[in-house]
Order: C-alpha cells, then structure tokens, then sequence
C-alpha cells in the first residue's frame, strides 16, 4: 500500500496544478473575461488603463496560468513607461505591472504569487530596470514593492499614493526621479493603420 501510496503522489506532483506560459493571441478573449470577472467593468477607468490604453505590452512579459487542461487562470502583463525624468533630466525607463488577476476559483492556490515571481524574473532577465504598479501594499511588498520608491512619481489621473508602488530591479535605478508616468511602449496597431500602409 505504501508504494502504491508513493506512485500516487508522484504521479500528482508530476502534473502541477497550474503552469505559467506566455500569452498568446489565442488567450485574450479569456483574459479579458477573466479581467471582467475579476476586477468589474470600472477596470477601464483606472489610471493605470489610461497608460495601457492602445499599447502592447512589454516583449515577452504578458504571462498567463493555465490549469491541467489549457483554461486560462490568472493573468498578469507588464508595460514599457517612462517614471519621470533622473536629476540630469533623461527619462528612466521602467515596466507598469497590471493588472495582475486570479480567477476565483482558483484563489489562495499561489497563482499570483507564481505570477508575480516569474513576471518579476523574466523582467529582470530582459535588463528591465525597476517596476512601477499600483495596488494592495501588503500583498506586493512582499515581493519587495514599496511606496518610498514612487514618492516624487505620479500618475495621470487620480490614484491612491499609498497603493502606488515600486520595486528596483537594478538597485539604485529610481533614485533622484520625479515627475510624471508616461506610456513608452509600442503601439496597438489599427486596422486603419494597416490600410494605410499598404
């Protein structure tokens, strides 16, 4: 009974109950749906959406968990922003993160937090220096966000300054900055855009 208990739970262990992938196109409709479900339909109303709005997210940091059989669980994307300017006055590149969502059914289980850490190291790996976000301080400081980081950034629009957060990837990265956060990254392209090009 022992070994067949054994071969169970190696069996078990071998098919983990989530993996993290990348996004692909076939995922959006069920992370919007995920995001809907998750966050309401004032999402779009955020300050952080007036940064993403007609953006694609950073080269490689749209990640997704997906249960055992493909089904889309949580999501998490990263953007390409500039947090304001350094003493010199040059923009500081950095990444927003968000929105960063589980489904409910699969809360308290470690997805985000999965999430979280694997977005944070293939950030780290691409040579992205610092990541900006706004959310539950006692959730990601955990993950080593803080407010004191963001104290000379803000956002456009309203936005809670002590939800709004960052955590240094390269140490030092955001010290002497100040001034506003600006969406930096690559465009969504339209099918009009499209038309005229051809």
């Amino acid at each position: 009974m022992a070994a067949v208990l054994t071969s169970m739970r190696a069996l078990f262990l071998a098919t983990p109950a989530f993996v993290i992938d990348h996004e692909t196109p076939a995922d959006v409709v069920a992370r919007e749906a995920l995001l809907d479900r998750a966050m309401g339909e004032d999402r779009r109303k955020k300050s952080s959406e007036k940064i993403r709005r007609n953006r694609i997210p950073a080269e490689g940091l749209a990640l997704v968990a997906r249960d055992r059989d493909g089904h889309v669980i949580g999501t998490v994307r990263l953007w390409n922003v500039e947090a304001g300017v350094s003493r010199e006055g040059q923009g500081v590149d950095a990444l927003l993160l968000g929105p960063l969502a589980v489904d409910a059914a699969h809360a308290g289980k470690g997805v985000g937090g999965a999430l979280m850490r694997a977005a944070l190291l293939e950030a780290k790996t691409r040579g992205h220096g610092a990541v900006l976000l706004v959310g539950d301080a006692p959730y990601y400081e955990r993950f080593g966000f803080f407010a004191e980081k963001t104290q000379h950034l803000v956002m456009p629009g309203p936005f809670a300054r002590e939800r709004f957060l960052a955590l240094e990837l390269v140490p030092g990265w955001l010290e002497g900055t100040a001034g506003m956060v600006v969406a930096t990254g690559r465009r969504l392209s339209h099918p009009t855009d499209r038309r005229r090009a051809a």
